[in-house]
């Protein structure tokens, strides 16, 4: 099953491949400046990669729907730029070192300069989506923006807290991924002039969608190879950051347990600490009840295409949110 959804992520790329260079050029002129600093960060974001998984979502959806004209991939890039200055700020405020493999850019160019740079992506963003004269797009948008930052604050108000709930955790994985994904997938359906039963549907597919990617990333960080498990819950211990494989451990210990592990989170992540943690991950298979809760997710986001015909497009879209739990484990 992992063989065939990566072949057909393969193919919906390939498929989309001239519509994505035209996103890509998009993007990269959201940042246009006299401000050298600006298209020298934005290059060095361009060039770092990334699947470009959001604009595929909307310009699936737009097809979808039925649109034939050419300001999706305007749009497709303003939801990558958003995007990219999500990732500009997170790091800074994450203190990340690295970013896909290489220096972080706040790490070259200093947290001020990147900072500002994420402003200007978001400001320029919004000045780009005004100009496609639709206020429900505009309003979409802008409204993904303030959740992301709404999820930002929250997840850094419960920075190292042991007892953040399950339902605090998917309120700022909704806020911080979700909610662009939505907003990708509704664009589609109203760039289409879809019904608004169809334009909710796809939202709230975009929305599932987007916090099983989100559960399913803070999952596979915890199914590493090569002592990556040990080395990954140190790194999210170190930045205070306490995920689903964490929640559900906490859930899952005994009285006795679940104290002592509260015990090694609250005092710090020593080695022999962060040993006492794997052991217990092992005996409660808390990574694979989380990933049972991140297959949850992924079913209820399918299940709101059911209202949807058959399709290419539409199968396509089911193939887009298997990716997030159907990858190399």
């Amino acid at each position: 099953m992992i063989k065939e959804v990566n072949e057909g992520i393969k193919k919906i790329f390939d498929s989309y491949d001239g519509d994505l260079a035209r996103v890509e050029d998009s993007l990269k002129g959201l940042f246009a400046s006299d401000i050298v600093l600006i298209p020298l960060i934005g290059r060095y974001l361009i060039e770092g990669g990334g699947k470009r998984m959001r604009p595929v979502f909307l310009l699936v959806s737009a097809r979808l729907s039925g649109y034939k004209g050419s300001e999706h991939i305007a749009l497709a890039g303003v939801i990558e730029s958003i995007h990219s200055a999500s990732l500009l700020h997170d790091d800074v405020v994450d203190t990340a070192e690295v970013r896909r493999g290489r220096p972080a850019a706040h790490v070259t160019w200093g947290n001020q300069a990147v900072v500002l740079v994420g402003d200007f992506l978001y400001a320029n963003a919004l000045k780009r989506a005004v100009a496609s004269g639709d206020i429900r797009i505009i309003g979409e948008l802008s409204g993904a923006v303030t959740s992301m930052t709404e999820g930002e604050l929250l997840q850094l108000e419960k920075s190292g807290d042991v007892n953040i709930t399950e339902e605090e955790y998917i309120k700022i994985i909704s806020s911080k991924t979700g909610v662009l994904m939505s907003a990708a997938c509704r664009i589609g359906a109203l760039l289409g002039g879809a019904p608004p039963e169809w334009e909710e549907a796809m939202a709230r597919f975009g929305l599932k969608a987007g916090i099983t990617f989100q559960m399913a990333d803070d999952v596979l960080d915890y199914m590493a190879g090569d002592g990556g498990f040990g080395k990954q819950l140190g790194k999210d211990l170190d930045e205070g950051k306490i995920t689903l494989p964490l929640i559900n451990l906490l859930k899952e210990a005994g009285g006795d347990e679940r104290a002592e592990i509260k015990g090694i989170l609250e005092s710090g992540p020593t080695r022999e600490g962060l040993g006492r943690v794997l052991e217990l991950f092992e005996k409660y298979d808390a990574v694979n009840i989380s990933l049972e809760k991140a297959r949850g997710f992924l079913e209820d986001a399918k299940a709101e295409l059911d209202i949807i015909r058959d399709c290419p497009e539409k199968k396509e879209l089911l193939t887009l949110a298997d990716y997030a739990l159907k990858r190399e484990f």
